[in-house]
């Protein structure tokens, strides 16, 4: 009998019939449970946000990548930071050297943050930041440029990924312990809820727990428990859920299973706007789940990697056809190196291309209806939620974390769909099948090794030209609040006013929280 099973374990029937889905309700766009989509009209109203994740070497040279995909039609832009900046170390910190501006754009001070944005008005673009440990500090660089640039706040948009649970769980790049991380976030929270409405403040990841190797399944169900989490803490901090939940949004991965990840989408929907619910949330829009997708980086092939054009429209269509409000399209040859400006044109007229030329947007979820569809967003759904439930059962995601239950599940998924691939069980077009004997080179984009050293001048410069007293000043006041409990962001946003650097400010904090190890 030839089986066919989804890597999330699932058995793909034969056919279909009307047999398979006698359970549908009959539901509609823009209502509770919003399985269909949060609006009623959804694309035929307003299309999704069309990014293109950018960011290297200096902030003068990513400023010049955003004004390009800005001039071919990019609705939003999405910043990548080096992994210094990630971990709250500045540029010259010896544990920087040789990753400064190699996987993201190098930001130590509110200086780097206006040559990022230098010729953009943040009132007229949505930004999205994928950071965590020290999205705080980021978001306080932004919120202190807007001001600089006589910026209304309640009209400044865009999100701090700001997910730590995640980074515990699947991706590495944390500062903090999870309790003071915890803390920091609740005050990103509670600080925007009145000064920054319209920032979303959170943006729960399945992606990179999808990147470390998780199935479909695993994702939606490991993201919508971490979710889980933070709504608690912000409501045993006595946040309103009805005010803080309209800011929070997700951020998942589209891979190559096109029906899969449909089902996926949908059913995570509709279980968000249930645990809403049930945590106490009466405002159908404190309900919905808003969600940015970005393809898959870990489906991309280092083998023929032209090929990839096709599994990012695979994975687009995905996205689109499972409702998504904002989408990154990967570049042909990210597996290889950063984007070059051709990849990423050509991953951003992928999506133009669906949203002008294939009919997809014309209709409310066109796949809604179809028994297949249908059947299986119902078996991603009962399969995610026998996982919450039995993190539930732990004590919630930063229980099951601490215990490595998440970790233990994503690697032996990760196991295996690899031991899949090399016995040949999972066809990989280009890498197990399908091979050449000879490639033509693709040309990488390469980042000048001389980076560091560039801002390591630059941070020199400015701290012997700042108020030095003003800025120390600015940073006893933050280990103050650390142990006394005060909100942190307005202390932070004033510090990186006085000219304080990413790294100064991380490290008062460190010395008041410690580091997780």
């Amino acid at each position: 009998m030839n089986k066919k099973i989804t890597d999330s374990g699932i058995e793909i029937k034969e056919i279909y019939t009307t047999n398979d889905s006698q359970n549908i309700t009959s539901e509609t766009a823009g209502q509770f449970p919003f399985t269909r989509g949060i609006q009623p009209d959804m694309y035929r109203g307003k299309l999704w946000t069309m990014r293109q994740y950018a960011g290297f070497s200096t902030a003068e040279e990513s400023n010049k990548r955003y004004h390009y995909l800005l001039s071919q039609g990019v609705s939003g832009l999405s910043v990548a930071f080096d992994l210094p900046t990630q971990i709250g170390y500045d540029s010259d910190h010896e544990l920087a050297e040789g990753e400064v501006g190699k996987v993201g754009v190098a930001i130590d001070s509110i200086e780097d943050m206006e040559r990022l944005f230098a010729g953009i008005k943040l009132e007229d673009v949505s930004t999205s930041m994928t950071i965590n440990a020290s999205g705080f500090i980021l978001l306080a660089f932004y919120v202190a440029l807007a001001k600089k640039q006589g910026a209304d706040l309640k009209k400044i948009s865009g999100t701090i990924q700001n997910d730590i649970l995640k980074e515990y769980a699947a991706r590495g790049t944390y500062i903090y312990p999870p309790k003071a991380s915890m803390r920091i976030i609740t005050d990103i929270f509670e600080w925007c809820s009145k000064d920054l409405p319209k920032w979303n403040t959170i943006s729960i990841s399945g992606y990179h727990i999808r990147e470390a190797g998780s199935t479909a399944v695993q994702e939606i169900a490991f993201t919508l428990s971490n979710g889980k989490a933070y709504v608690k803490a912000a409501l045993a901090k006595g946040l309103d859920i009805n005010v803080f939940g309209k800011r929070l949004s997700f951020f998942f991965n589209a891979h190559n299973n096109l029906f899969e990840e449909v089902a996926k989408f949908r059913a995570a929907r509709r279980m968000w706007a249930s645990i809403m619910k049930e945590l106490g949330a009466t405002d159908e829009k404190a309900m919905m789940l808003r969600f940015h997708t970005q393809t898959g980086g870990s489906t991309l092939t280092a083998q023929q990697p032209l090929n990839n054009v096709s599994r990012v429209t695979i994975q687009t269509l995905a996205a689109v056809l499972g409702g998504t409000q904002s989408l990154h399209t990967n570049g042909f040859d990210e597996a290889l190196s950063l984007p070059t400006e051709d990849a990423a044109r050509i991953a951003l007229r992928t999506q133009q291309v669906v949203a002008f030329e294939s009919g997809v947007v014309d209709t409310v979820d066109p796949l809604a209806g179809s028994y297949f569809v249908e059947t299986l967003t119902n078996e991603v759904e009962q399969k995610a939620w026998e996982l919450i439930n039995k993190i539930d059962a732990m004590g919630g995601s930063v229980a099951a974390i601490e215990a490595g239950f998440m970790q233990d599940e994503i690697a032996r998924s990760a196991y295996e769909y690899q031991r899949n691939i090399e016995s040949g069980e999972k066809i990989i077009v280009g890498v197990n099948k399908f091979t050449v004997d000879k490639e033509a080179p693709i040309p990488g984009f390469k980042i000048d090794d001389s980076i560091g050293k560039l801002q390591s001048e630059k941070l020199k410069e400015l701290k012997s030209r700042r108020d030095n007293t003003k800025a120390t000043s600015c940073l006893e006041s933050i280990a103050n609040a650390a142990k006394d409990g005060t909100n942190l962001m307005p202390l932070v946003i004033e510090a990186v006013e006085a000219k304080s650097t990413l790294g100064e400010i991380a490290d008062v904090l460190r010395n008041e929280f410690g580091e997780y190890k």
